[in-house]
This record gives C-alpha cells, structure tokens and sequence, in this order.
C-alpha cells in the first residue's frame, strides 16, 4: 500500500513540474515580443507604439526577461513554490490575490458539477439496468448520448431561456447566493453525465454477466438488490477514474460557463487575462490548473484501494523466489 501511495505521489509531482515548465515556456514561446503585446502592441503595432523604451525595458525588469533564461528559471519555479506569482499587468494587484479571490467561486462551481454529474449518471445507469421494460432500458441508455453531443453554449442557452428568464426559478447572472450556482453546474453536468453513465452501465451489464452475480441470483436476491450489493461497486471503479480525467474538462468548461453566467471565477479571470494579454495571470492560472488536476487525480487513486483491494495487489509485481535445496 506504501508502495502505491508513493508511487502516485511520485506521479503527481512530475505532472505538477510539467505545468510549472509549461507555464514558463509560454512566456517564451509566443510569437513576438511578449512585453510590447502585453503593453497593448503585439505584433500589430497598436498601442504600444506610444510607449516609450524607458517603459518597456522597465517592464522587461519586472518580468526579469533581462536575464539568462536558466536563472528566469530557476527563480520562476522558486517563486511558485511560495505561491508567488507577480503581479498583474492589467489591474496592478498580486496575482494570487486575485486568483485567491476568483478560486472558491469556481470550486464551489466545480463541486457542484462533479456531485450532479455523478449522481445524474448513476441514476440514469440504474435506471438502464434495471427498468422492467426493454424498451425503456434501451431509451435511458441511448438519452445519455445527446448529454455527450449538446455543446456547453447551447445547453446553458436553454437553460437560462427556460429556468430564468420564463419560469423566473433561478438567477441568470452573478453567484450572490446558492440559487445562483444551479443552472451553471447544471450546465456542466449535464456535459459529463453523459460519459459517466455510459461507462458505468457497460460496467454494470459486464458485472451482471460474473459468475458471482449469477450464485447472488440463485440465492434468491432480486435483481435490484444484485446491482447496487454486488455489481454496482465493482462497476463504479472506472467512474471515478473518469471523474479524476473529467476535471480538466471541469475547468475548461468554466471558462465558457462561467462567462455566460457572469460568475467572477477562475474561468472569466482566465478569459479576461488572454484578452488583456496578462502573461503572469496565464501562467498562474495554467499552474493552478495543472496543480488542482494533480490533486484530484490523487485523492481518487487513493480511494481506489477502498473500492476495490485487488486495484493494490495488482501493482505488485511478482517477485521470484529462491528455493533452498
């Protein structure tokens, strides 16, 4: 068990340090000089022809791009181990204050999402399992292919036409209170139930089909009591491995969700910095995301042993033993 933990852990820092080399690389990598595009020019002139060079070699200092790229390096990855990110180009704050304001509304987003997809795909993989009908089994199992197909835009669209501005149920901007994060999880969820519940209904009909299923039915077990006492846990493994890769899809549907709702969160703050051109919020920001899919990730490895024990024997190697003469 050591053996895996450690073995995840080991993981995630090597994700977490790929993130922090990308997020440096950006600044390096984009066509152009970054300081005149962050100072409004690009590579289209713009307002940056109006800026002096007294100014842009003074930006260029506090950017530390006058240095050898390896000591820019070094001390990039430094200051982001103390969480130490700059400052904003467009508001003149610390970075992680605005990340650190900007982050609860989108982890309340997030959660939100995570627990209705799940609980949407469950239901809906129960219902495909275990409806008397064949018809309606193969109608709720077929439905979660438009959750997979409807894109975010359209469905959050629907949503505020129906729930907010006909019915009046819901608000259609802002995340003033608990009201104000139902639609927008909604909208997410309803993106990801789709994927969770077909895995989990071809988990459920491979799991009914084991010879272990069949001795629990010729005890007398009805056929519901079969599905959520034995198959559904051995089922609900590859969910939660879907969960932990669902979270970048997470995040990147909070930039278009959040934008449309109007909720102050990482995504509009994301949006908002790629339109001002504002490298050190980008980097923060594609540090942040890389770090909370490294701890996602790692808390659903860990919860797989709980789930299943053979998911830690597994990783075992067999060893060769020596037999004494």
């Amino acid at each position: 068990m050591l053996r895996y933990v450690l073995r995840r852990l080991a993981q995630g820092v090597l994700v977490l340090w790929g993130a922090v080399t990308l997020s440096f690389a950006i600044l390096h990598l984009v066509p152009g000089d970054p300081v005149r595009i962050m100072l409004g020019g690009g590579q289209g002139g713009g307002d940056a022809a109006n800026v002096s060079e007294e100014q842009i070699e003074q930006l260029r200092s506090q950017l530390g791009l006058d240095r050898p790229v390896l000591v820019q390096y070094a001390d990039f990855v430094t200051s982001a181990l103390r969480g130490d990110f700059g400052i904003s180009y467009s508001t003149g704050r610390p970075v992680s204050e605005e990340i650190a304001q900007a982050l609860p509304v989108t982890l309340q987003l997030g959660v939100a999402a995570i627990v209705a997809s799940v609980l949407l795909a469950f239901v809906f993989a129960l219902l495909g399992v275990l409806l008397p009908s064949r018809w309606l089994r193969s109608a709720f199992q077929s439905s979660t292919v438009i959750g997979v197909a409807m894109p975010s835009f359209w469905v959050a669209i629907i949503l505020l036409q129906v729930f907010s501005f006909r019915l009046r149920l819901f608000p259609a901007f802002g995340a003033e209170d608990w009201r104000s994060i139902v639609l927008p999880a909604l909208t997410m969820a309803l993106l990801t139930a789709g994927t969770l519940a077909q895995v989990l209904t071809r988990g459920l009909n491979e799991a009914l089909t084991e010879p272990y299923a069949d001795t629990a039915r010729a005890k007398g077990l009805s056929e519901a009591v079969v599905v959520v006492k034995h198959a559904l846990r051995n089922a609900s493994l590859p969910v939660f491995t879907m969960v932990g890769m669902l979270v970048g899809g997470i995040l990147a549907g909070a930039t278009i969700v959040e934008t449309i709702y109007s909720r102050p969160g990482i995504g509009l703050l994301f949006v908002e910095a790629v339109r001002a051109q504002n490298f050190p919020m980008i980097q923060a920001l594609v540090i942040l995301s890389g770090g909370l899919f490294v701890v996602v990730t790692l808390v659903v490895d860990l919860t797989y042993p709980a789930i299943d024990p053979r998911v830690v024997h597994a990783s075992r190697r067999a060893r060769p033993q020596v037999v004494a003469a």
